[in-house]
């Protein structure tokens, strides 16, 4: 299973390589990872995708705790968050499929960014399910280059999930919406 985890460290230099260092002495694979300033100065954020069980990840939590800079460590798995991810994607893109690349796009609620003679570069922000959907639409015209950011996740202070919301087949009358 993957996990999310959200680490709060001080911002100095050396701490992601060491964070890195002791995930790879270990054995543990981090599939996503984006760093960043919080509101904190001085507090920088560490956004990781992890793959292991509940065992793997509370070993890895007990590690990160022991690295002298890390403050805080969170499991966001199952909590309630709110989740984005940046992607830019190259796509070929002749004027005989342009306007359909770009409808696709659109679809997507994606921006076209750059464009040139035969190809158009779009940047795409979303949950990670968005991402492979949109690279499947996009894949017919040839994907040239991809760049992607990680995972970014923030508690929901409201406490609604989405996912579990998404999951069911609600209609909106049994949420207070007509």
């Amino acid at each position: 299973m993957k996990h999310t985890l959200a680490v709060l460290v001080e911002d100095e230099s050396g701490v992601l390589s060491r964070i890195a260092g002791m995930f790879a002495r270990r054995g543990f694979n981090i599939e996503s990872l984006a760093v960043g300033p919080t509101a904190t100065r001085g507090v920088s954020r560490i956004t990781m995708v992890v793959a292991g069980d509940e065992r793997a990840v509370e070993q890895m939590t007990k590690q990160l705790y022991k690295l002298i800079s890390v403050l805080k460590v969170h499991d966001l798995t199952e909590v309630p968050c709110v989740q984005r991810e940046l992607m830019l994607v190259k796509v070929n893109a002749t004027p005989a499929t342009r306007r359909e690349v770009i409808e696709v796009a659109t679809i997507f609620r994606s921006s076209i960014v750059d464009m040139s003679e035969d190809s158009l570069t779009i940047q795409v922000v979303g949950d990670p399910g968005k991402m492979v959907a949109i690279l499947q639409n996009l894949s017919k015209f040839g994907v040239r280059e991809m760049a992607r950011t990680g995972k970014l996740a923030l508690v929901r202070e409201s406490g609604v999930n989405t996912e579990y919301l998404n999951a069911q087949d609600i209609p909106l009358r049994e949420l207070g919406v007509s």
